[in-house]
């Protein structure tokens, strides 16, 4: 290799090595001994229709970062959530938080998109995935660096997720069936994870005190959404949450 040729090569690596993110950011940003909140950015959902229109992403992400929170989930889904990949784009360069991307991941490309958009973690749903095919996303991920949050509904989901000795399992209160919230889900499954995985609680939380018997309990983590979105004051509130 010629010397010019060589330092080229020498200074792409140098560049290259300082425009990637850390692998295990938002693991890291979830494991720090109390009750963290991941803030999330949804404009609809189909539970709840349109929850919000007056604020743009940056405005809301900006206010959960002033608030406290230690990680974003990005909703990207586009006919029913009102999301686009852009939203992960525009959310890394309004914050530094590390960033989740919320969609229904079922193809490799989807990761990659994911991967290039500048997330940090993708979601994989068990209920919306056959083993094997789950096994392969979560493979493509972790090659990527990404983490990833493997969500369960049900006792028999735990036990398909745990195969892949996951750092990140996430107890889904809401029947996707149904769209029925019942929040003992989190309380019935949370014993059956081993100890040393990340334990996040998704849906129908919305108070510090539900925080507090969330920490008391064992989990890590909680994803709150509606409940922020609708605040009038999305940092006050999310600052409610996160120092109570």
């Amino acid at each position: 290799m010629s010397d010019v040729l060589a330092e080229i090569v020498a200074d792409t690596r140098a560049r290259v090595a300082e425009r990637k993110r850390p692998a295990g950011v938002f693991a890291d940003a979830l494991a720090n001994g109390g009750i963290s909140v991941i803030a999330e950015h949804k404009r609809a959902s189909p539970s709840a229709g349109v929850i919000r229109e007056d604020l743009s992403l940056e405005q809301v992400v900006g206010a959960y970062q002033r608030g406290g929170a230690a990680a974003l989930s990005i909703l990207t889904e586009e006919s029913r959530f009102k999301g686009s990949l852009d939203d992960i784009k525009a959310a890394r360069a309004a914050s530094t938080l590390p960033i989740l991307r919320k969609d229904f991941i079922v193809d490799p490309y989807q990761i990659s998109e994911a991967h290039s958009a500048g997330a940090d973690a993708i979601l994989l749903i068990v209920a919306a995935l056959e083993p094997s095919a789950l096994r392969k996303l979560y493979q493509q991920a972790t090659d990527l660096a990404l983490d990833v949050l493997v969500e369960v509904h049900n006792r028999a989901e735990l036990e398909v997720a745990l195969e892949l000795e996951p750092r990140i399992i996430g107890i889904n209160n809401r029947n996707l069936s149904t769209l029925a919230v019942d929040l003992n889900t989190t309380y019935e499954l949370l014993p059956d994870i081993p100890a040393g995985t990340l334990k996040v609680a998704e849906s129908g939380f919305r108070t510090r005190a539900e925080l507090d018997g969330l920490a008391a309990a064992g989990l890590d983590a909680v994803l709150i959404g509606e409940a922020l979105m609708r605040a009038s004051d999305p940092e006050a509130a999310c600052a409610g949450l996160t120092h109570g």
